[in-house]
C-alpha cells in the first residue's frame, strides 16, 4: 500500500535529490531515515542509562565485557 504524505516542494526535491544520489528510490530513503532516528534514539537511551547508573554497576559491566573479550569460543568438539 502507498500513500501521499504532504511536504514543501524544496523538502520533497531535497529528499529526492538525496536519495538519487545513493541510488534509492524515495521510499527507500525515507525508510532509512526513519531507520536512522530510531538507532540513534535507542543509542541516546542506552547513553542516558549508562549516565545514570551507579558507578559499581559500571564497573562490574565493565569487568565482565573484558572477561567475555578474552574469552575463546569454541563449538565445543
Amino acid at each position: 500500500m502507498t500513500t501521499t504524505i504532504k511536504v514543501s516542494d524544496e523538502l520533497r526535491d531535497r529528499l529526492k535529490a538525496q536519495a538519487a544520489r545513493d541510488g534509492l528510490t524515495l521510499g527507500a530513503h525515507l525508510a532509512y531515515l526513519a531507520d536512522a532516528e530510531d538507532r540513534r534514539r535507542r543509542l541516546e537511551t542506552l547513553r542516558s542509562a549508562i549516565s545514570a547508573a551507579a558507578g559499581s554497576d559500571v564497573e562490574s559491566h565493565a569487568s565482565e565485557t573484558a572477561q567475555w573479550e578474552r574469552t575463546e569460543l569454541t563449538d565445543g568438539s
